[in-house]
């Protein structure tokens, strides 16, 4: 038996997050806007979802556009070879 339509979108999260994450980034189609305003309204952890998405969205965009304290800090280059060393070695470990 073929769903409709419309059980498609309100029981699909996963179609709801691409939707959601495709909104953040650019604008939705009249039927992609329903859709999801349909999904939302009935599935609290998609509405949680797009909280997340947009407080993670924010902070890299301002992670990589906006001035940051740390500018000119650099990591000794001793702990960095540490950091390597620790790194392969959970990596043989896997």
């Amino acid at each position: 038996m073929k769903e409709s339509g419309f059980k498609k979108i309100v029981y699909n999260c996963k179609k709801a997050t691409f939707l959601i994450e495709k909104k953040q980034i650019g604008n939705l189609s009249m039927r992609e806007k329903l859709e999801l305003k349909i999904h939302l309204a009935g599935c609290s952890v998609c509405r949680i979802f797009v909280y997340q998405n947009i407080v993670i969205n924010k902070l890299v965009y301002n992670l990589f556009n906006e001035p940051q304290v740390t500018k000119g800090f650099k990591l000794d280059d001793d702990f960095k070879k540490k950091m390597q060393v620790q790194i392969m070695e959970k990596l043989e470990e896997n």
